[in-house]
């Protein structure tokens, strides 16, 4: 097998991995805190739509519902050819998303709970509005405190963007796959993908402990 080809492969693969993975984190972290707050407000309705939300998503394995976004939601009736995506990596992104935003939720509302409660009535002494005291008070003390949890959930999205392979996404394990069965040399193919994963993850914890280092002072 040509060296040529096998980076060429595992690159375009890598760029859609990567793709995928930073979609999930842009949109999953911040729809997660804003579930993490519906979960919180007084009306009790919104409250349990949220609860099952997250009860819902993460309780069922991605994968799983992978297959349901690409081919049960279309099967829906009157609603169906409403929720028909218009490709096999938008459907990906979506349900990655809305998986990982229910996981995002409940390490923010873990983090929300670990701050201490005099810390709100001290913003509101000093004067603070409600939003002064969650973004200047309240937020970077709950970051703290999710960091660890929310660098284990970043790693595990790196991992899982294979999952991709399952929709026929021209992710990272989909083009080593391929390139296994074209030129059938498994061991030299898939450990080239292992060494890409590696340094995938290896980048995601280095950054992720910039941050912690950052935020240890908070």
């Amino acid at each position: 097998m040509d060296a040529i080809m096998l980076l060429d492969q595992l690159w375009k693969g890598t760029v859609t991995a990567v793709e995928l993975f930073a979609i999930v984190l842009v949109f999953a972290i911040p729809l997660g805190m804003a579930i993490t707050m519906c979960v919180r407000v007084k009306f009790k309705p919104l409250k349990w739509f949220f609860e099952a939300y997250i009860y819902l998503f993460r309780g069922t394995p991605l994968l799983l519902q992978l297959f349901i976004f690409w081919t049960g939601l279309p099967m829906i009736p009157v609603v169906g050819p409403y929720l028909t995506f218009e490709s096999r990596f938008t459907t990906t992104c979506v349900a990655f998303v809305l998986n990982y935003a229910a996981y995002f939720a409940e390490i923010f509302r873990g983090g929300l709970l670990a701050v201490d409660k005099g810390q709100y009535e001290a913003a509101k002494v000093l004067g603070l509005s409600k939003t002064q005291t969650f973004f200047r008070i309240i937020f970077p003390q709950m970051f703290r405190v999710c960091l660890p949890s929310l660098t284990n959930e970043t790693i595990t999205l790196v991992k899982d963007t294979s999952l991709a392979y399952s929709l026929g996404v021209t992710e990272l394990l989909f083009r080593t796959q391929s390139l296994v069965n074209t030129y059938a040399r498994p061991v030299s193919t898939y450990l080239a993908c292992i060494v890409v994963y590696l340094l995938m993850t290896t980048i995601v914890t280095l950054v992720m402990k910039q941050l912690e280092r950052k935020y240890s002072f908070v």
